[in-house]
């Protein structure tokens, strides 16, 4: 019986692009005669993908070998464009699992998706904030569910996070050494996102640590606090406001990455130079960080990292691992131009 492994090697492809290309990924970006090949060769070995009952083996080999996963996402393509440190999860679990040999057999996405039913998996990563009940209503198996950038209940699920609070109160504490003391702060509104019923809002652990840390020294500013959604346009707005307002911080904490390059071009527009008038501290370390005028100081995420431990999660469960595990993976803070300290 052929494998996804055959028609990998007979498409000179990964293992990790058959299974997107099988399951109509649209985030891949391939072409379209790769695209043709792959269909045909699985067409010509008869492969289909294997979608046996789940088991408790605790046979290392069979059990990797034979595993089919899925991933639960409620990014859409657009949303990972716009931000991406969901791509870069998805990527690092994609990778794990063609290393592995692990078969991702769906990514469902919920923004996108209506019906569905996991249950014919062997287990499930769910990336993002989303209502366990839901997830369960789809896979049943919750010991074999894993959670990334969320740990709904760490005694029931295995999930990979990162301390955003403590990232938080570091940047805080790097402004404060750097004498800043009205520090302003821009990030979208977080929800746990439900599939057939509207989303329920969530403190974020950004706004939660940045508030803490601010009234605990005395430095709190309910004017200096702008709240949008995701999206660079959004914080390019909420940036523009605080200009018009007039009397600006001198800092700005900015949740993500991509909301801190709408903040910045807002800032330039308004004959702000950054750092001599207003520095900036975000969060994520994408790519275009580095590059940006002037080069963002920023929190560095290693997401990658973060999808290839949800799937050693997962593995370590399917050979028989009982005790749910939370992992958190640590951040550094990247030192560069935008915030006026000494680069790293």
């Amino acid at each position: 019986m052929a494998t996804i492994k055959d028609v990998a090697r007979e498409a000179n492809v990964s293992i990790a692009t058959v299974s997107r290309v099988l399951n109509n990924d649209e985030t891949l970006l391939v072409m379209e005669e790769t695209r043709e090949r792959i269909l045909t060769i699985a067409k010509k070995l008869n492969y289909t993908p294997n979608r046996r009952k789940k088991s408790k083996s605790t046979n290392t080999r069979d059990a990797t070998a034979a595993a089919t996963i899925g991933i639960l996402m409620w990014a859409t393509k657009e949303d990972e464009t716009n931000d991406p440190f969901f791509m870069s999860i998805r990527e690092g679990i994609e990778k794990q699992c063609a290393e592995l040999q692990v078969e991702i057999a769906k990514i469902v996405r919920l923004k996108t998706n209506i019906e569905y039913d996991l249950n014919d998996l062997d287990a499930v990563i769910v990336i993002g904030r989303i209502d366990p009940a839901e997830v369960e209503s789809v896979f049943a198996d919750s010991s074999r569910i894993v959670y990334v950038n969320d740990s709904p209940d760490p005694l029931q699920y295995d999930s990979v996070i990162v301390d955003l609070e403590e990232a938080t109160a570091n940047v805080l504490k790097y402004f404060t050494s750097l004498g800043h003391n009205r520090i302003g702060f821009i990030a979208g509104q977080e929800y746990i996102q439900k599939f057939r019923t509207k989303e329920v809002f969530h403190e974020e652990s950004r706004l939660k640590a940045y508030e803490r840390y601010m009234k605990d020294n005395g430095l709190y500013n309910q004017n200096d606090l702008y709240i949008g959604d995701w999206t660079t346009v959004s914080s390019y707005e909420l940036m523009k406001e605080a200009i018009r307002k007039g009397d600006l911080p001198t800092a700005f904490f900015i949740a993500s990455d991509s909301m801190a390059i709408g903040a910045i071009r807002a800032l330039h527009e308004g004959g702000k130079s950054v750092p001599g008038d207003v520095a900036v501290i975000s969060v994520n370390d994408i790519e275009l960080a580095a590059f940006m005028t002037p080069p963002l100081t920023t929190v560095k995420i290693y997401s990658e990292q973060i999808g290839r431990t949800a799937v050693n999660l997962l593995i370590e469960k399917l050979h028989g691992r009982d005790i749910p595990l939370k992992v958190v993976v640590p951040t550094k803070l990247i030192v560069r131009g935008s915030c006026g300290g000494a680069a790293n």
